[in-house]
């Protein structure tokens, strides 16, 4: 998981956003379309694993939606013929899914700064995501110290629980020579 906020913009002073209210410092976001997501975080195809954002409250929880296609690459090789998304992929899909959270909730001071995981624990898979499949990914963090973030997760398809784990990440200046 690594997010970028680039330019120094908050994600929701831009297009692509529907304000609604929030918490005190900071509007909910209704939506936050691939344009802002590819904006916060530097992962692009075949690894950009989220495809919108709702739900965004800052400092709070978000949940990331990821429309999984019969054309996704991995499939041609997990499994032929029988074609399940990766667990590890899912659970990139959270880390992504909470990066633009944090980048969402610090604005300004995340610009120039990536999200590193840090630790993934409990991670559980309840059942195969496959193609057709709409995975909403429901990030909340648990607590913040400095620049660490702890998140839980859970994804789900058609409001059924497909895998969940808690995970932390650090929010950092690029690594020298990235």
């Amino acid at each position: 998981m690594d997010g970028t906020a680039q330019d120094g913009k908050a994600i929701g002073d831009a297009a692509g956003v529907s304000d609604t209210t929030g918490g005190p410092d900071q509007p909910s976001i209704d939506v936050l379309d691939i344009a802002r997501i590819m904006h916060a975080i530097p992962h692009r195809y075949p690894m950009l694993l989220i495809d919108r954002m709702v739900d965004v409250v800052p400092h709070v929880s978000a949940v990331g939606v990821k429309n999984v296609s019969a054309n996704e690459p991995f499939f041609q090789g997990h499994f032929p013929g029988h074609p399940v998304m990766p667990g590890v992929l899912i659970i990139e899909s959270m880390a992504q899914t909470a990066a633009v959270l944090v980048v969402q909730s610090l604005g300004e001071q995340a610009a120039g700064k990536v999200v590193y995981f840090m630790t993934i624990e409990g991670a559980k898979f309840r059942r195969p995501v496959v193609p057709g499949d709409q995975l909403r990914i429901h990030v909340t963090r648990e607590r913040r110290r400095g620049s660490v973030w702890k998140f839980s997760g859970v994804a789900r398809v058609d409001g059924v629980s497909v895998a969940e784990a808690t995970y932390s990440a650090m929010i950092m200046d690029h690594a020298p020579g990235g």
